[in-house]
């Protein structure tokens, strides 16, 4: 796999393609200029670079009169993305979290789970200084088997049972008796519905047109959070003894372009995967790959992967890496190849002063990558790292190569945007990354043409903050923003393509 790319002194590789870790000892910056390209499996992707950007004021009040928080994740509506000229239209919808929540401080909210609806519009600029306007149009409340709504509120021990599934609730207190979620992937399908995946239970949960919930995928027994007796442990207050560590459940969950493949990404290593010390130890996350073509809610994977997830030093000093770069969000190219969003965790929203040092869109290969479907790796709670040691060496993960660096200083200028926060006149980049979309440029002269639709998660913070009737002011304001770039992604066309528009 070779890169022609910026930053590649930030960036080691180690190993052959197949069994390469990234790390990442200073800031990754963009240095060489657009577009830049990247050739993998034969094929040569190209990042042509930023062509518009777009903002919603952190204050915004959504359907239920709630502070607007988003975009943990994000989806253009099928069927809805028309061009006129350079300018496309459609129906964005956009997933929040739990709600404005403070653990260290034991403050939690019953938020409801919901969706916003927005109608967007992405007028292209001859000078490459596009736009993406956003305008609120309500949205849906998520609700479950029995019709009730989700709330945010964390479930320490509780639980309560639908349909034969043991799922995380509150026993008593704020969100007493309805299931907690906090929701963090988005995908439409080809129906109307939609599936959205959780932290709390690393369930991915199946909704219909109308926020209904018709269908639950239980994870396999690796991934489920379970406590040392093998009983359910779904709080986000501490990890469980072996499964999804708390807070890094389903962050990233899409569906390949033909409908037939569903792509579950946990945000990082498993409990029994994670190696002791500092959180570069959290490198190794797991894939699922389930067939959805027959049955909407399937019992197991038909693969399951390892991919590994680059590690930085936070302080970006040349140091040996001490973090693991979260994965985001994925969007699938096919039934073997995705995109998938890693950025540590700098940036304007979060605590300290750290420098940004690693923001960037990954394609992600498992076509040489080991199937362990089936094995002690997802039916028990077997780890697919060696004693003390790094990944086991008759397990090949995916591999990855960096497509997209968002931390390209001049191309986020044009937009307003900085990497650092003494750049005059420049709004710091957010911390969390985490929505994406594909669509097409509906271009018949560039088939391949794709924008790609990149939105922070603001954490509902703002100056002026409702959560169920209460304040919850912070000292800034974190504004929901949009970066659209524009992608060769070859390949994509015959099925993608019809399935947007």
């Amino acid at each position: 796999m070779r890169r022609v790319l910026a930053g590649l002194a930030a960036i080691v590789v180690i190993g052959s393609a197949s069994a390469q870790a990234i790390e990442v000892r200073w800031p990754d910056i963009a240095s060489t200029p657009l577009p830049r390209s990247v050739e993998a499996g034969g094929t040569v992707y190209v990042d042509r670079g930023l062509v518009a950007s777009g903002s919603l004021a952190a204050g915004t009040v959504d359907l239920l009169g709630d502070t607007l928080g988003s975009f943990s994740s994000l989806s253009i509506e099928p069927g809805t993305w028309k061009r006129e000229g350079d300018t496309y239209t459609g129906v964005l919808w956009t997933l929040p979290d739990r709600g404005r929540n403070d653990p260290e401080h034991d403050v939690f909210f019953d938020y409801r789970g919901r969706m916003h609806r927005f109608r967007v519009r992405l007028s292209l600029a001859s000078d490459g200084k596009g736009r993406f306007d956003l305008v609120p149009e309500g949205g849906t409340v998520l609700r479950d088997f029995n019709g009730n709504p989700f709330t945010g509120a964390e479930p320490r021990g509780g639980t309560l049972r639908e349909r034969g599934i043991v799922l995380p609730a509150p026993a008593s207190g704020i969100g007493a008796g309805k299931v907690s979620l906090d929701a963090e992937s988005l995908q439409f399908t080809r129906d109307g519905g939609f599936y959205v995946g959780d932290e709390y239970a690393a369930n991915v949960y199946r909704f219909g047109a109308d926020g209904r919930l018709d269908g639950v995928i239980v994870p396999p027994r690796a991934v489920q959070p379970l406590d040392a007796n093998g009983k359910p442990d779904f709080t986000s207050l501490r990890p469980p003894a072996t499964g999804r560590r708390n807070n890094q459940g389903v962050e990233g969950m899409a569906m390949s372009p033909d409908g037939t493949r569903l792509f579950v990404v946990l945000q990082s290593a498993l409990v029994q995967d994670s190696a002791p010390g500092d959180a570069s130890g959290r490198a190794l996350t797991r894939v699922l790959v389930y067939d959805t073509s027959r049955n909407a809610v399937p019992s197991r994977p038909i693969a399951h992967y390892v991919v590994r997830l680059p590690v930085y030093d936070d302080k970006g000093a040349g140091g040996t890496p001490n973090r693991t770069a979260a994965q985001s969000e994925i969007r699938v190219l096919d039934d073997h190849r995705f995109l998938m969003l890693a950025r540590d965790g700098a940036g304007w929203g979060a605590e300290g002063d750290r420098p940004i040092v690693f923001k960037s869109v990954l394609l992600v290969d498992t076509s040489g990558a080991t199937n362990l479907a089936g094995t002690a790796y997802e039916t028990a709670t077997t780890s697919v790292r060696v004693a003390g040691g790094d990944l086991r060496p008759n397990i090949r993960p995916a591999s990855s190569t960096p497509l997209v660096d968002l931390l390209d200083p001049a191309d986020l200028a044009r937009f307003g945007l900085a990497i650092d926060a003494a750049s005059p006149g420049k709004a710091l980049l957010s911390e969390k990354w985490e929505a994406m979309d594909l669509v097409s440029a509906l271009d018949p002269a560039h088939p391949d043409e794709w924008f790609l639709i990149v939105g922070n998660d603001n954490d509902f913070v703002a100056k002026h903050c409702v959560m169920d009737g209460q304040r919850c002011d912070s000292a800034i304001d974190n504004d929901n923003r949009i970066l659209v770039y524009r992608l060769t992604l070859p390949g994509m066309r015959s099925t993608a393509a019809s399935h947007h528009h």
